[in-house]
Protein backbone atom coordinates (compact mmCIF):
# COMPACT_ATOMS: atom_id res chain seq x y z
CA UNK A 1 0.00 0.00 0.00
CA UNK A 2 2.78 2.27 0.93
CA UNK A 3 4.64 1.94 -2.10
CA UNK A 4 1.78 2.73 -4.36
CA UNK A 5 1.34 6.08 -2.63
CA UNK A 6 4.89 6.55 -3.08
CA UNK A 7 4.62 5.95 -7.04
CA UNK A 8 1.48 8.32 -7.14
CA UNK A 9 3.70 10.93 -5.11
CA UNK A 10 6.43 10.10 -7.70
CA UNK A 11 4.10 10.38 -10.97
CA UNK A 12 2.86 14.13 -9.52
CA UNK A 13 6.49 15.41 -8.95
CA UNK A 14 7.48 13.88 -12.02
CA UNK A 15 4.38 16.03 -13.70
CA UNK A 16 5.11 19.14 -12.22
CA UNK A 17 8.79 18.74 -12.84
CA UNK A 18 7.83 18.71 -16.71
CA UNK A 19 4.79 21.17 -16.03
CA UNK A 20 7.30 23.76 -14.72
CA UNK A 21 9.76 22.99 -17.78
CA UNK A 22 7.52 23.80 -20.66
CA UNK A 23 5.07 25.52 -18.76
CA UNK A 24 4.85 27.97 -21.87
CA UNK A 25 4.24 25.07 -24.31
CA UNK A 26 1.63 23.53 -21.77
CA UNK A 27 -0.26 27.10 -22.08
CA UNK A 28 -0.05 27.47 -25.72
CA UNK A 29 -1.68 24.24 -26.28
CA UNK A 30 -4.25 25.26 -24.27
CA UNK A 31 -5.08 28.25 -25.93
CA UNK A 32 -5.07 27.12 -28.80
CA UNK A 33 -6.92 24.11 -28.27
CA UNK A 34 -9.82 26.85 -26.81
CA UNK A 35 -9.43 29.40 -29.71
CA UNK A 36 -10.23 25.94 -32.10
CA UNK A 37 -13.29 24.92 -30.25
CA UNK A 38 -14.29 28.66 -30.26
CA UNK A 39 -13.75 28.65 -33.98
CA UNK A 40 -15.62 25.60 -34.12
CA UNK A 41 -19.01 26.65 -32.33
CA UNK A 42 -18.62 29.95 -34.38
CA UNK A 43 -18.73 28.28 -37.76
CA UNK A 44 -21.55 26.21 -36.68
CA UNK A 45 -23.23 28.99 -35.67
CA UNK A 46 -23.26 29.80 -38.60
CA UNK A 47 -24.08 27.50 -40.83
CA UNK A 48 -26.99 26.90 -38.47
CA UNK A 49 -28.06 30.67 -39.24
CA UNK A 50 -27.59 29.99 -43.22
CA UNK A 51 -29.96 27.31 -42.89
CA UNK A 52 -32.57 28.74 -41.22
CA UNK A 53 -32.30 32.07 -43.95
CA UNK A 54 -32.76 29.61 -46.63
CA UNK A 55 -35.22 27.57 -44.90
CA UNK A 56 -37.11 31.18 -45.00
CA UNK A 57 -36.64 31.50 -48.43
CA UNK A 58 -38.03 28.58 -49.48
CA UNK A 59 -41.22 29.20 -47.04
CA UNK A 60 -41.17 32.68 -48.52
CA UNK A 61 -40.89 31.44 -52.43
CA UNK A 62 -43.68 28.60 -51.49
CA UNK A 63 -46.42 31.38 -50.67
CA UNK A 64 -45.29 33.63 -53.93
CA UNK A 65 -45.67 30.48 -55.99
CA UNK A 66 -49.04 29.58 -54.24
CA UNK A 67 -50.42 33.81 -54.82
CA UNK A 68 -49.27 33.24 -58.34
CA UNK A 69 -46.09 35.82 -58.51
CA UNK A 70 -43.94 32.95 -60.22
CA UNK A 71 -41.23 35.73 -61.45
CA UNK A 72 -40.33 36.15 -57.53
CA UNK A 73 -40.47 32.78 -56.95
CA UNK A 74 -38.24 31.43 -59.37
CA UNK A 75 -35.88 34.37 -58.48
CA UNK A 76 -36.25 32.76 -55.05
CA UNK A 77 -35.79 29.32 -55.75
CA UNK A 78 -33.07 29.88 -57.99
CA UNK A 79 -31.20 31.92 -55.13
CA UNK A 80 -31.42 28.53 -53.30
CA UNK A 81 -30.21 26.11 -55.55
CA UNK A 82 -26.90 28.77 -55.85
CA UNK A 83 -26.57 28.54 -52.05
CA UNK A 84 -25.97 24.91 -52.91
CA UNK A 85 -27.73 24.01 -49.50
CA UNK A 86 -27.88 19.92 -49.86
CA UNK A 87 -31.30 19.96 -48.67
CA UNK A 88 -33.49 23.20 -49.75
CA UNK A 89 -31.71 23.24 -53.28
CA UNK A 90 -32.84 19.88 -53.97
CA UNK A 91 -36.55 20.42 -53.08
CA UNK A 92 -36.36 23.63 -55.09
CA UNK A 93 -35.62 22.50 -58.32
CA UNK A 94 -38.21 19.90 -57.70
CA UNK A 95 -40.17 22.75 -57.32
CA UNK A 96 -39.27 24.76 -60.24
CA UNK A 97 -39.62 21.37 -63.09
CA UNK A 98 -43.22 20.50 -61.40
CA UNK A 99 -44.28 23.47 -61.80
CA UNK A 100 -42.61 24.68 -64.90
CA UNK A 101 -41.54 28.02 -63.50
CA UNK A 102 -38.25 27.89 -66.02
CA UNK A 103 -39.34 27.62 -69.39
CA UNK A 104 -35.57 27.76 -71.14
CA UNK A 105 -34.32 24.65 -70.95
CA UNK A 106 -30.97 25.49 -71.09
CA UNK A 107 -31.51 27.41 -67.68
CA UNK A 108 -33.04 24.11 -66.64
CA UNK A 109 -30.07 22.36 -67.11
CA UNK A 110 -27.63 25.02 -65.37
CA UNK A 111 -29.92 24.46 -62.53
CA UNK A 112 -29.03 20.84 -62.80
CA UNK A 113 -25.62 21.24 -63.03
CA UNK A 114 -25.77 23.44 -59.86
CA UNK A 115 -27.22 20.82 -57.76
CA UNK A 116 -24.99 18.25 -59.04
CA UNK A 117 -21.73 20.22 -57.84
CA UNK A 118 -23.33 19.71 -53.82
CA UNK A 119 -21.44 17.53 -51.78
CA UNK A 120 -24.19 14.70 -51.21
CA UNK A 121 -24.35 11.15 -50.58
CA UNK A 122 -23.34 9.16 -53.91
CA UNK A 123 -27.34 7.74 -54.00
CA UNK A 124 -28.54 11.50 -53.71
CA UNK A 125 -26.26 12.17 -56.63
CA UNK A 126 -28.06 9.31 -58.99
CA UNK A 127 -31.61 10.50 -57.90
CA UNK A 128 -30.52 14.05 -59.07
CA UNK A 129 -29.07 12.20 -62.58
CA UNK A 130 -32.37 9.98 -62.80
CA UNK A 131 -34.72 13.35 -62.47
CA UNK A 132 -31.98 15.15 -65.16
CA UNK A 133 -32.14 12.18 -67.68
CA UNK A 134 -35.97 12.37 -67.46
CA UNK A 135 -36.36 15.79 -67.88
CA UNK A 136 -33.66 15.17 -71.20
CA UNK A 137 -35.56 12.24 -72.17
CA UNK A 138 -38.77 14.52 -72.13
CA UNK A 139 -37.08 17.71 -74.13
CA UNK A 140 -36.10 15.39 -76.77
CA UNK A 141 -32.33 14.56 -75.86
CA UNK A 142 -32.38 10.84 -75.70
CA UNK A 143 -28.94 10.14 -76.08
CA UNK A 144 -27.90 12.21 -73.08
CA UNK A 145 -30.61 11.50 -71.04
CA UNK A 146 -29.83 7.15 -71.61
CA UNK A 147 -26.53 8.04 -71.00
CA UNK A 148 -26.98 9.26 -67.53
CA UNK A 149 -29.36 5.85 -67.36
CA UNK A 150 -26.49 3.74 -67.78
CA UNK A 151 -24.43 5.82 -66.00
CA UNK A 152 -26.77 4.91 -62.71
CA UNK A 153 -26.88 1.28 -63.74
CA UNK A 154 -23.50 0.78 -63.85
CA UNK A 155 -22.88 2.69 -60.53
CA UNK A 156 -25.40 -0.26 -59.29
CA UNK A 157 -27.25 2.11 -57.05
CA UNK A 158 -30.73 2.01 -55.65
CA UNK A 159 -32.00 3.55 -58.39
CA UNK A 160 -30.76 1.57 -60.94
CA UNK A 161 -33.88 -0.95 -61.87
CA UNK A 162 -36.13 2.46 -62.21
CA UNK A 163 -33.08 3.08 -64.80
CA UNK A 164 -33.01 0.13 -66.43
CA UNK A 165 -36.94 0.17 -66.55
CA UNK A 166 -36.62 3.70 -68.17
CA UNK A 167 -34.12 2.87 -70.94
CA UNK A 168 -35.91 -0.32 -71.89
CA UNK A 169 -39.16 1.83 -72.73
Amino acid sequence: MENKIDNSVNYINKFKKIYNKRKKTFLLILVLAIIALIGLNIVNIYKINSNKKIAEKYIQAGLLLASKDNVKAKTLYREIIYSKNKFYSQLSLNTMIENKLEKNENEVLKLFEAVQQINLKREEKNLIKLKKALFLIKISKDIKGKQLLKEIVEDNSTWSSIALEIQNL
